[in-house]
């Protein structure tokens, strides 16, 4: 006999759902039209749907039922807890993610803080459907301070300087909620940052106790909440950029003690716990001031950078230590050095977001592209990626994606 349980819903409220004895094939498909009709796309009210007759059919197991539910998009993931109690247990604990890590289904979602906005808003990868963290509870010096963001595993890390030093803000996706710390083993800003999977990679910036220039490096492990010392790299460097390319920690570009531009980079390698210099890897880059660090993204395991100075698209030939010229982006990043526009990788995907004008003019507006990457090609085509969530204002001041 069936019977029906009221649980509640993430943002308040609660929901009366339906539960019976049901068979594998059916109950799947009564989980999928009903996640469908709780968010508009099975029915034009977008409504919950009537209720049917589901008695009398065996249960589905528990794990093939998480195996179900561990497919479904984060976007809907909160819709989901109304039709499993289960389910809400295990977003809650963050096991369903370590389920999709081991199933490997992951899916990117974008993090951006855009000027004039206290609260950062989070994008599903196709920029589909949109939703606002809550604000983080930091003082005024951390909200209207130059901030760094970075991801590792289900975790998003903003790092800033509040009245009393530096602090490291993380915010746990499975929860929806902020809170302080781990802070790095050494406080800094405007270093280099990269995340693999469930680590993330910090190097170089500038001490924001001491300010000096720094070498050193260390690594966040989002199992254990905690960081540890890496080796020193070979070159002190501020202003820098990191990336995640060979299973290598590349840091690249940003200056020295004295304020020369580096157009040096180096890699820290795991295996043999060392880091490796690569001369003039940033040779074919203008360098120029003032400007942001270097606008670096990897996607299916080649280096891209948007020269800041041209607006142009610049692929890596590992082979050659040079870079190849891929056409111009659709966005001005030439207008503020590079400050205000996001470059990240999306998946397999390229993705640029900024203004096609200058962004403090009237008309600015966020404009979002995305493109599938190809090295032997002349010139990429980029796609307009079209959203009713884009009336932000189009000077991002943080983005971070987030694969989980």
């Amino acid at each position: 006999m069936s019977n029906r349980k009221t649980l509640p819903v993430s943002g308040g409220g609660t929901c009366s759902c339906k539960f019976s004895h049901n068979s594998s094939a059916e109950k799947m498909r009564i989980l999928e039209l009903e996640v469908s009709a709780y968010s508009g796309n099975g029915s034009s009210s977008g409504q919950e749907p009537q209720d049917a007759d589901y008695d009398d059919v065996p249960c589905l197991s528990d794990e093939l039922e998480t195996m179900i539910l561990a497919r479904f998009p984060i976007s809907k993931h909160w819709k989901l807890c109304c039709l499993s109690k289960r389910f809400l247990t295990l977003l809650k604990s963050g096991e369903i993610y370590k389920i999709r890590r081991v199933i490997g289904f992951k899916e990117p979602s974008v993090f951006m803080l855009a000027s004039g906005e206290k609260n950062w808003c989070v994008f599903d990868g196709h920029f589909r459907s949109c939703r606002k963290l809550p604000i983080i509870p930091s003082d005024y010096n951390f909200e209207w301070g130059d901030k760094e963001s970075f991801s590792a595993g289900t975790n998003l890390f903003v790092s800033g300087k509040e009245v009393n030093g530096g602090v490291v803000w993380r915010y746990e996706l499975a929860i929806n909620k902020w809170f302080k710390g781990p802070c790095m083993i050494t406080p800094r800003c405007l270093f280099a940052s990269a995340s693999p999977g469930t680590m993330a990679y910090v190097a170089g910036g500038l001490d924001t106790t001491t300010w000096e220039v720094l070498s050193s490096s260390e690594k966040y492990n989002s199992e254990s909440l905690t960081w540890e010392p890496l080796p020193r790299m070979i070159q002190k460097r501020k202003f820098c950029s990191g990336c995640y390319l060979d299973n290598k920690f590349y840091v690249l570009g940003g200056q020295d003690e004295q304020q020369n531009n580096l157009t040096c980079g180096e890699f820290f390698d795991e295996e043999t716990n060392t880091w490796n210099l690569v001369p003039d890897m940033f040779k074919d880059i203008p360098l120029s001031t003032p400007r942001s660090p270097p606008l670096l993204a990897v996607a299916n395991n080649e280096l891209y950078t948007l020269d800041a100075s041209s607006n142009e698209l610049k692929v890596y030939l590992k082979g050659k230590n040079s870079w190849k010229k891929l056409g111009r982006v659709p966005v001005r990043a030439d207008v503020q050095g590079g400050w205000g526009v996001a470059f990240k990788s999306l998946g397999n995907e390229l993705l640029v977001i900024g203004a096609t004008s200058s962004p403090y003019s009237q008309r600015a507006m966020m404009k979002i592209y995305t493109c599938l990457p190809d090295p032997h090609v002349e010139k990429l085509q980029w796609k307009q990626i079209v959203s009713s969530n884009t009336n932000l204002n189009p000077f991002i001041h943080n983005c971070a994606v987030m694969l989980a």
